[in-house]
């Protein structure tokens, strides 16, 4: 049967709107992640939702809103899961090898999202573009890599000249590539970056990358 607007006593309202646009996103992002924005189809998630387009439609507005939203939560997700890092009780090199491994966890745990960046690096970011919410995301990991890095430069551990979107960039694309590529790189080399045997080896690597460029360690003058 399909949803229906929600009647009732204004809290209990609240809670059964909120659970139907969380599930309608859910379904949303496997389907914007598996079709891409011009092959999702509205229609497709609504018979899905075992709803109709028209409720989609009432909390959304329409496709593109709901895309965004869709981009919204991914990223929020990532920001959310970078904000448990405690950066005033880890030591610098502690501080960005954790944010290091914890960006490889998510990414290995949540593939629709870089389905849902490469995407969107297809359109040239012209949908998040238009999210302000989106726009500013950026903003809490470049200040907790900051932090990461001024501790890191006053105590005398880092010597790299990086800044916080290098690091930040650095980081994101072992873990993206990782994910992103693993068909084509299958193919050409015959391994699987996603299996399990490779998991903790890759981990661990990205961590290290990322110390020893800051400490100077890989240096040809260290």
């Amino acid at each position: 049967m399909p949803a229906q607007p929600v009647t009732g006593a204004p809290e209990e309202r609240r809670r059964d709107a909120d659970r139907t646009r969380a599930e309608i996103l859910q379904v949303a992002q496997r389907e914007f992640a598996r079709q891409g924005y011009a092959g999702a189809r509205v229609d497709e998630i609504a018979a899905l939702m075992r709803t109709t387009k028209r409720m989609i439609y009432y909390y959304f507005g329409g496709k593109e809103k709901l895309y965004i939203a869709v981009l919204e939560k991914a990223y929020a997700e990532v920001r959310a899961a970078e904000s448990t890092i405690d950066v005033e009780h880890l030591a610098p090199v502690e501080a960005i090898r954790t944010l290091a491994e914890l960006t490889f966890d998510h990414h290995d745990a949540h593939q629709d999202f870089i389905k849902l960046v490469s995407i969107e690096n297809i359109h040239r970011a012209e949908h998040l573009r238009q999210s302000e919410a989106l726009v500013n995301l950026g903003a809490p990991v470049t200040e907790l890599i900051s932090r990461i890095l001024e501790a890191g430069r006053a105590g005398g551990d880092f010597v790299a000249p990086a800044d916080a979107v290098d690091v930040h960039m650095m980081i994101s694309s072992f873990c993206f590539f990782r994910i992103a590529n693993q068909h084509t790189f299958g193919a050409l080399f015959g391994r699987d970056l996603t299996a399990a045997e490779h998991r903790a080896r890759h981990r661990t690597m990205v961590g290290e990358m990322t110390v020893a460029y800051l400490t100077g360690a890989g240096s040809p003058t260290s």
